[in-house]
């Protein structure tokens, strides 16, 4: 009888440490969510100050710029969730990761191209009137460049090099390349969804695979959905 009660007092003690983590994230999330509105909007006003008066910026590109940061905004909640129940299911052991098997993973991992197209989720970034979506095979060697919009969204990305032709079946890795003014902002991530053929819990770090034996931390999936 004793032994029940401190088993049940010891789970209690625990799933309470747990809520308090949540809270403390979801906390810490929503202050740098709020200081990082506050940044982009000082960017945004010095832009529209500084701006060339004979030359306006068009004010649907204000716009643009204010529903990607919101939609931005979204995914850092979401991904709050995702890190809760990532957390939870640590603490649970492998047999909670079985439900993750089978389902499709959006994350910016490389992706494994085997002849079908394939949709992906560019971000491109705020301020940036250029952007190029570059993709390197395993070498790290430069296969395709090709300007995209600024303004986010799904595209479809044939598998083919800058000169047309359809790359062989691999795993290349995909980012969108910023530019503003002419001058080079760096670069930012392309997500896209793929089928989760392996969960593994090594050391308490929970590591998913993908199609085509790309690992990536559970903590780093922004998404999880049932297969299309």
């Amino acid at each position: 009888m004793v032994d029940s009660v401190q088993s049940i007092a010891s789970a209690t003690a625990g799933a309470a440490a747990q809520n308090v983590a949540a809270e403390n994230a979801r906390s810490s999330s929503n202050q740098v969510i709020s200081s990082d509105f506050q940044t982009f909007l000082e960017m945004l006003t010095a832009q529209m100050t500084n701006q060339d008066p004979l030359n306006p910026i068009d004010s649907s590109d204000y716009a643009v710029q204010l529903a990607t940061f919101s939609s931005v905004e979204q995914q850092v909640l979401t991904n709050d969730l995702l890190n809760a129940m990532i957390a939870q299911m640590s603490q649970s052991g492998i047999s909670e990761l079985a439900g993750w098997v089978g389902m499709e993973a959006r994350s910016s991992a490389p992706v494994h191209f085997d002849g079908i197209p394939l949709t992906l989720s560019p971000l491109p970034a705020l301020l940036a009137d250029e952007s190029w979506l570059v993709v390197r095979d395993q070498t790290g060697a430069e296969v395709s460049r090709n300007e995209i919009g600024t303004s986010g969204g799904d595209i479809q990305w044939a598998g083919t090099d800058s000169n047309g032709n359809l790359l062989p079946s691999g795993v290349y890795s995909i980012e969108v390349e910023n530019h503003a003014n002419g001058s080079l902002l760096g670069s930012t991530p392309v997500e896209h969804y793929a089928h989760v053929t392996e969960a593994q819990n090594i050391n308490g770090q929970l590591l998913l695979v993908l199609d085509g034996v790309v690992p990536v931390l559970a903590a780093d999936i922004n998404a999880l959905r049932e297969p299309l």
